[in-house]
């Protein structure tokens, strides 16, 4: 799988530090011994002023905290960053910028979302809808078949302990960034820190996502300035309301060779024979490369 080695960040499913062994019974009633995800409390500091505490599975906690402020429009990507500590004992991330941010205004404002663990976004993000521009980059069929192929025979803390949501940056029919969380919008938020501490450009890539595509996900991917927004999983209305307003690309229900999209669609070229893709793909499991378990 010489894709993997392309990779610029993907999961460590061997990290001790992110999955913990618990024993049960199966419903045969036999005893097993099965790994699941940790949860731990990561308190996010701007400057001096406490922000928010959430529920992480703990890594790349500098990408977490920069992508959580980005998105929620707390700090924009011309803001200079002078530094990003991280105090493992004690569970907390400081993002340091030059001059004190005022926010009390949208905390205010904050509005509740269906993201799972922690999540909210701010009233006036719904600005980045109403504003949104994003390039008119194309979408080949060939890619969305192969970029599911690779991801989902990615090693992975979902293929080992399950319970968790995978968010990955993509260019063409490359994965490039392949992160997890327990939250999808945790997923999300490292995606946006890992671009902006990397400087990589937004306008040519395609964001994959196991979770479903709501509003929140909507949001952020626009503000992120991607123009494409896939995921295996469904849609809600919302959703598709303002991804359609954005000019989005929301493709939903991306499994195997089929897909659906609502919004965005004069962006795909259809090239890819699905036949093929299909053979393909038959191919990668019978040479035990393993087949997603993601739902």
């Amino acid at each position: 799988m010489d894709f993997l080695n392309r990779y610029l960040l993907r999961p460590e499913p061997d990290d001790p530090r992110l999955s913990v062994a618990v024993s049960g019974i199966n419903e045969a009633g036999a005893a097993i011994i099965t790994r699941v995800p940790v949860e731990r409390a990561l308190t996010l500091f701007l400057n001096a002023r406490e922000i928010v505490t959430m529920m992480t599975i703990g890594d790349h906690p500098e990408d977490l905290a920069l992508g959580y402020l980005l998105n929620q429009n707390m700090l924009t990507p011309d803001d200079a960053v002078l530094g990003i500590e991280y105090d493992d004992d004690l569970g907390v991330v400081v993002v340091r910028t030059p001059d004190e941010t005022r926010f009390e205004d949208k905390l205010k404002k904050k509005i509740m979302t269906s993201g799972c663990a922690q999540g909210t976004i701010f009233g006036d993000l719904m600005e980045v809808i109403e504003s949104a521009n994003l390039p008119q980059t194309p979408v080949r069929t060939s890619w969305l078949y192969a970029l599911s192929h690779k991801i989902n025979r990615t090693p992975s803390l979902y293929l080992e302990a399950g319970a968790i949501h995978g968010a990955v940056l993509c260019e063409e029919d490359r994965p490039l960034v392949y992160v997890e969380d327990v939250g999808r919008h945790n997923a999300v938020d490292k995606i946006a820190g890992f671009m902006q501490r990397h400087a990589i450009p937004a306008e040519d890539k395609i964001f994959y996502t196991t979770g479903r595509l709501t509003s929140e996900m909507v949001i952020k991917t626009v503000r992120m300035g991607i123009p494409v927004l896939v995921s295996r999983s469904g849609f809600t209305a919302s959703g598709v309301e303002l991804a359609q307003k954005a000019g989005l690309t929301l493709i939903g229900r991306a499994r195997g060779e089929r897909f659906i999209v609502l919004s965005g669609a004069e962006r795909l070229i259809y090239d890819a024979d699905m036949r093929e893709a299909a053979a393909a793909r038959g191919k990668g499991d019978e040479a035990g490369e393993g087949k997603s378990k993601h739902g």
